[in-house]
C-alpha cells in the first residue's frame, strides 16, 4: 500500500529539536530505519544506550543485558541490577505542577512535585504500617484521579505490586481480578461521576470485601462529594488517617524483573488473565515511548482519556519520568456534547492529548470541530489507540483539530504494556498507517505459513526478546498458560493476535484482530477493513461485524447502529453494501446486514466480536461482567433474519 500518501511532515527544525534525533546522532545513525534495525540485531547495545539517554537510576548496576537471547519467553533483562520504579518516576521537587486532575464541571486541582512526594511517602508509610512489604498486593478500584497515581507509585517504592480497575466495574468484575491476586490493602473512592450524574460505589465495596476476605485494610478517598465516606466494613479507614503526615520518602531497590502491576486481560472469554509487568522493563518500554517516539519532556502537558483500569492509566502515570505534568480527567468524555475534554485540553494548555479511535471517529459524527471552537497553539500531537484508526479518521484530525499536528496511531497491547508500532517525530505522518515499527521491537508481519511478509495481511509477531515481556501470568507456576497465550502459534515467536500489514515504506496496518478474523470462502479479512467503509455513511453511527457459520461455510454478518431517526430499509442496505464493495473487495460484502441499537463493548471501550458471534451461535458468553454494557448482548439473540438464507 504504498500509494497512501503523505499528509503531514515534520519540519527540519521540529525534527532537529527532537529527542529520537539526538539519539540517532549520539548513537550514530542518520536515518531511522538503520537506527530502527541496529536496535533490534543489537538490541543490548540498543537498551544500554536508551539507559545512558534518560539517566535511569539504577542502585546496582546489572552483571548483564541480555541472558538466553535466543529465548524470547525466558530472556533475561539486565540480571543482577536493582532499581526503583518509583523513583525513577519521582525524579522532580518543587514547585511546579505534577499533576493536574479536572473533572466534567471544569473544576480542577493540582499537585506540585514537592506535594507528590510528600503525598507519596506518607501513603508508603500508611502501607508499611499496614503491613505490606516487597511483593505483597496493593490494589485500586479507583476514578482517575490524583490519589490513585500517589497510591500506585507508594506501593511501587517499597516494592509492592500495584493492579486497580475503575470504579464502574461490578461486583462480579472486581472480584474475578481482585480475587485472584489477594491484595492486602484495597484503595476505594466512595463514588464518582459520569455524565452529570453521581455513582454511589460503597456498596459495591462492602461486596467485594465481603468476598475476598485477604483484605486487611480498606483506604477510602473522599471523592464524590455529598457522599459518605463511612463503610459497612470493619477494616475500613480515611485517606487523611491512613497517611502518616511527615514520613520520609524511600525507596525499595529491587530486582529488574520484580512485579511493579498486575494487569488483567479484558475477560470477555473467561476468568481474566493476570498478567505480571515488572518494574524495569515497564519503566525501559515506557521512556522509550515517551521520550524517542512520543518527544515528550519537560514542559509537555501529557494528557490521555483512559480510566484506571485501561493500560493506558499505567502508561500515562509513566509520563512523569520524562518530565511532563499529567493533565487527569474522569468522567464521560461526551459529557457538554463532546466539547469538555476540548474545553481542558484549551484550559490546560495541553501539548500532547491522547484518545481511542472510537472517540475520534465520534467526534467526527457529532459534528465537534475543536481548531474552529478551541485555542490550542501548543497541541503538537495527537495520540490514538484502542482499535485500529481509518484513513478517513486521519482526515478529519488535520481538518477538524489542526493541520500542524503530529498524528501518532499507537499499537500494542496490555499484554506488552507498551507498543509494537507507534509514532515518529522525525517520520512524515501517511493517511491510514502507524508511522512505524517501535524500537526495540523485531515486529514483523507472518503469513499463514511463518513466513516474513511486507505488504501483505497476516499476523503481528515479534521475533525477539523485549523487556516488557511479561514476568508471566499470575499462579501459572509452569508458564503453561503463558506459552499458550503467546508462543504455540509460532514456535518461539511472540503472536499478538493482530493481523496487520507492514508496508512497504515501513508503515503499519492493523486490520484487526485475529481472533475476530472473518474467513468467507477461506479468504482472510479484517473486520477493521468493513468498519472503515460502513462508517463512512453518516446514517451508521457505529457497526460490528462477525462470521457467521452457515452451510459449511462461513458468512459476513454487519450489524449497524443508526442515527436517531434513520431505519435500515433494503435502499441503506443496499447503499452498505456498495460502499463496501467500491473500496474493499466483493468478499468483504456482508451477506446480512442488521440493525441494533447498541453494541457491546468492553471497560476500555473495544468492542467484542468474539462475544456477539457466541450470542448469535447460542453458544454462552462466559463472562458478560467484563462488559460496559452487557445488556447490549441481548439485541443479537434471536434475530430470525439471521437463520433465513
Amino acid at each position: 500500500m504504498s500509494g497512501n500518501p503523505i499528509i503531514w511532515a515534520p519540519t527540519e527544525e521540529r525534527v532537529r529539536a527532537s529527542a529520537m534525533y539526538r539519539f540517532m546522532r549520539q548513537t550514530g545513525f542518520n536515518d531511522y530505519d538503520a537506527l530502527h534495525a541496529w536496535s533490534v540485531n543489537d538490541s543490548a547495545a540498543f537498551w544500554e544506550a536508551l539507559v545512558e539517554f534518560c539517566d535511569v537510576r539504577f542502585a546496582r548496576e546489572a552483571d548483564v543485558t541480555l541472558a538466553r537471547p535466543d529465548d524470547i519467553m525466558n530472556a533475561g533483562w539486565f540480571s543482577g541490577s536493582r532499581l526503583n520504579f518509583a523513583e525513577n518516576v519521582l525524579r522532580r521537587d518543587g514547585n511546579d505542577t505534577a499533576i493536574v486532575s479536572c473533572g466534567e464541571d471544569g473544576a480542577c486541582r493540582e499537585l506540585d512535585h514537592a506535594t507528590l512526594r510528600r503525598e507519596v511517602a506518607a501513603v508508603a508509610a500508611g502501607l508499611r504500617a499496614a503491613g505490606v512489604g516487597k511483593g505483597d498486593r496493593v490494589a485500586g478500584y479507583l476514578p482517575n484521579c490524583p490519589e490513585a497515581i500517589v497510591a500506585m507509585l507508594a506501593a511501587a517504592s517499597i516494592g509492592a505490586t500495584w493492579s486497580s480497575c475503575s470504579p464502574d466495574f461490578g461486583v462480579t468484575g472486581v472480584v474475578d481480578r481482585f480475587g485472584q491476586i489477594a491484595p492486602k490493602v484495597l484503595f476505594v473512592a466512595n463514588g464518582y461521576f459520569y455524565n452529570g450524574k453521581t455513582c454511589d460505589t460503597r456498596d459495591v465495596v462492602a461486596a467485594v470485601v465481603a468476598e475476598i476476605p485477604g483484605i486487611e485494610r480498606v483506604v477510602v478517598v473522599p471523592f464524590a462529594d455529598g457522599l459518605s465516606t463511612e463503610l459497612p466494613v470493619a477494616n475500613a479507614v480515611e485517606w487523611s488517617d491512613f497517611a502518616v503526615a511527615g514520613a520520609e520518602l524511600q525507596f525499595t531497590a529491587v530486582e529488574f524483573d520484580h512485579p511493579l502491576y498486575i494487569m488483567f486481560s479484558s475477560g470477555t472469554t473467561g476468568v481474566p488473565k493476570c498478567i505480571v509487568h515488572g518494574q524495569g522493563g515497564t519503566l525501559l518500554q515506557h521512556l522509550k515511548e515517551h521520550r524517542l517516539h512520543g518527544d515528550i519532556g519537560p514542559g509537555d502537558r501529557l494528557f490521555y482519556f483512559t480510566t484506571c483500569g485501561w493500560m493506558m492509566w499505567n502508561w500515562l502515570a509513566t509520563g512523569l519520568a520524562s518530565g511532563a505534568t499529567l493533565v487527569l480527567f474522569d468522567g464521560s468524555p461526551f459529557f457538554n456534547e463532546g466539547r469538555v475534554l476540548w474545553e481542558m485540553a484549551e484550559r490546560e494548555e495541553i501539548t500532547v492529548f491522547g484518545t481511542s479511535a472510537k472517540y475520534i471517529s465520534a467526534l467526527q459524527k457529532a459534528g465537534v470541530r475543536p481548531k474552529e471552537e478551541f485555542s490550542l497553539p501548543k497541541l503538537k500531537t495527537v495520540l490514538s489507540t484502542g482499535s485500529p484508526l481509518a484513513p478517513e479518521s486521519f482526515d478529519f484530525v488535520y481538518d477538524a483539530i489542526g493541520d500542524d499536528l503530529q498524528l501518532s496511531s499507537i499499537s500494542g497491547g496490555t499484554d506488552i504494556l507498551g507498543c509494537f508500532a507507534q509514532g515518529n517525530p522525525v517520520l512524515p505522518v501517511r493517511r491510514g498507517e502507524i508511522q512505524c515499527r517501535a524500537l526495540g521491537m523485531a515486529t514483523e508481519i507472518f503469513d499463514e505459513h511463518g513466513r516474513s511478509v511486507v505488504g501483505e495481511q497476516g499476523e503481528l509477531v515479534c521475533t525477539k526478546p523485549f523487556p516488557s515481556t511479561p514476568v508471566g501470568f499470575w499462579n501459572d507456576e509452569d508458564g503453561s498458560r503463558y506459552r499458550a497465550a503467546y508462543f504455540e502459534r509460532f514456535d518461539g515467536v511472540w503472536a499478538h493476535g493482530d493481523f496487520a500489514e507492514i508496508t512497504e515504506h515501513g508503515g503499519v496496518i492493523i486490520h484487526g484482530r485475529s481472533d475476530a478474523v472473518l474467513n468467507p470462502g477461506g479468504v482472510r479479512i479484517g473486520t477493521a477493513e468493513i468498519y472503515r467503509q460502513v462508517e463512512k455513511l453518516d446514517e451508521v453511527v457505529e457497526s460490528i461485524a462477525i462470521g457467521q457459520n452457515w452451510r459449511d461455510d462461513v458468512r459476513v454478518v454487519l450489524f449497524v447502529v443508526l442515527r436517531n431517526g434513520i431505519e435500515l430499509d433494503d435502499a441503506l442496505r443496499q447503499r452498505i453494501r456498495h460502499v463496501i464493495r467500491e473500496n474493499a473487495t466483493p468478499r468483504h460484502v456482508p451477506a446480512k446486514i442488521e440493525a441494533v441499537p447498541d453494541i457491546p463493548r468492553t471497560k476500555s471501550g473495544k468492542i467484542v466480536e468474539l462475544a456477539v458471534r457466541s450470542v448469535v451461535h447460542g453458544d454462552p458468553v462466559k463472562n458478560s461482567d467484563s462488559l460496559a454494557n452487557p445488556e447490549a448482548l441481548q439485541y443479537f439473540a434471536g434475530i430470525d433474519a439471521l437463520q433465513e438464507d
